[in-house]
């Protein structure tokens, strides 16, 4: 980074797993940015990894810091809006993890509060820079497979117990698998094929004892091409992570980006071969192009979060592009509204 470019001083307002994993190591290792300051309104544990920031027991107290610039709001979904509105009026840039809001009309008061700051205001959709999306981009973009009919991506997991956070198993809006796992799908097939014309969803409970959504099945309609989004938290055994198939082709892919079980290992992102998936995990490309058969491996190009941190480090310096647009945020929490009211009326909804 030039001389010239000062980072920017963030703090970051919990020091749980999505700040510990997906954050604070990019914000500490990249010359774009200091670390300087978590919120931990319990056990301190922050200074075992980051000895030199600050540690403060509230969001309140991190926000009247005066050198903190950019604010990285990753508390409890339902709290998501009164933080980030906090914040804006401190006068912070702020990035907020996924789910942006719980309502759209929530996510429309924050992005216009942003404007009236003049502050900026990015989602985080990190996932945009997974290894096995970018393949599947990459496919996409170039064509290989003639005509999209039909696109299915999976994001499952099999955890069978309720979750320890209390707040995660709660009947509310903002919990269950379509606001955890949800916003994660729904931004790939925004990023990959814009804004669809109708949604039908169908979204199902079945741990024992939980009364939140464990499953959803998503139908995104776009025209004569069809998207299918599905999660289950009672999915023992892997099916592809991204199945697209057109009139020349088709292309799967397992979910096998690697960044968070390096981060979870405590590897560090600056070092050479960092987010490279297995090569036993890349795609198979299937095509049959004017009556010529191929079936081969596809290589994945390397997951990198941090392409998501530069762009926010030039949105904020250069005023260059957010890498997540405001609009694709906004659709994205429409998208959810629309999926619940699916759901809830069985019937398809048009998104307007």
């Amino acid at each position: 980074m030039a001389e010239n470019k000062r980072p920017i001083v963030t703090g970051l307002c919990a020091f749980g797993m999505s700040g510990r994993m997906f954050q604070a190591p990019f914000l500490h290792a990249m010359d774009e940015f200091s670390l300087h300051a978590v919120v931990e309104r319990h056990a301190k544990r922050v200074a075992n990894t980051y000895p030199d920031i600050r540690s403060y027991d509230s969001v309140e107290a991190m926000l009247a810091d005066p050198a903190i610039e950019l604010v990285v709001v990753n508390t409890p979904n339902v709290d998501h809006f009164e933080h980030v509105r906090m914040a804006l009026l401190a006068g912070k840039h702020v990035v907020v993890e996924k789910p942006f809001s719980v309502t759209s009309a929530q996510a429309a008061e924050m992005v216009e509060l942003a404007a009236r700051q003049d502050r900026k205001l990015v989602a985080f959709q990190n996932r945009r820079w997974d290894s096995d999306f970018l393949a599947v981009r990459e496919v996409v973009e170039k064509g290989l497979l003639g005509q999209l009919i039909e696109a299915e991506f999976h994001y499952d997991r099999y955890e069978k117990n309720l979750s320890a956070k209390a707040h995660k198993e709660v009947d509310q809006l903002g919990t269950g698998v379509i606001y955890d796992l949800g916003p994660h799908l729904i931004d790939q097939a925004i990023c990959l094929f814009g804004r669809p014309e109708r949604v039908f969803a169908v979204l199902r409970t079945h741990r024992p004892g939980s009364v939140v959504n464990d499953y959803f099945d998503l139908t995104l309609l776009y025209g004569a091409f069809t998207v299918r989004l599905k999660s289950s938290l009672l999915a023992l055994e892997p099916v592809p992570g991204f199945v697209v198939h057109g009139t020349e082709g088709s292309f799967l892919k397992s979910r096998a980006d690697v960044q968070a079980d390096m981060l979870d290992q405590g590897i560090s992102p600056n070092v050479a071969d960092w987010g490279q998936e297995p090569t036993a995990e890349h795609g198979v490309l299937h095509t049959c192009v004017d009556g010529h058969d191929e079936r081969r491996r596809y290589p994945s190009p390397a997951g990198s979060y941090q392409t998501f941190f530069a762009g926010v480090y030039r949105h904020v310096r250069e005023g260059a592009p957010a890498p997540v647009a405001l609009a694709d945020t906004l659709l994205n929490v429409r998208i959810i509204e629309a999926a619940l009211e699916s759901s809830r009326t069985r019937a398809v909804v048009a998104l307007g």
